[in-house]
């Protein structure tokens, strides 16, 4: 009953993960590529948490 108003910590991560990988799309559009490459390092890097998490959770 209590674990109803648990927050699902993947469920922030997840968000971050979705608007870096977004960001990361728009950067390679542009033709920024830097950016592109650091975008996409950082949401790998919080991908790998994300798994880790759930993981845990199961």
């Amino acid at each position: 009953m209590f674990g109803l108003f648990k927050s699902d910590p993947s469920k922030k991560l997840r968000k971050k993960y979705d608007k870096l990988s977004t960001d990361a799309m728009h950067a390679q559009r542009k033709g920024d590529i830097k950016s592109y490459s650091m975008l996409t390092a950082e949401a790998e890097l919080l991908w790998e948490e994300i798994k880790s998490l759930e993981e845990k959770e199961q």
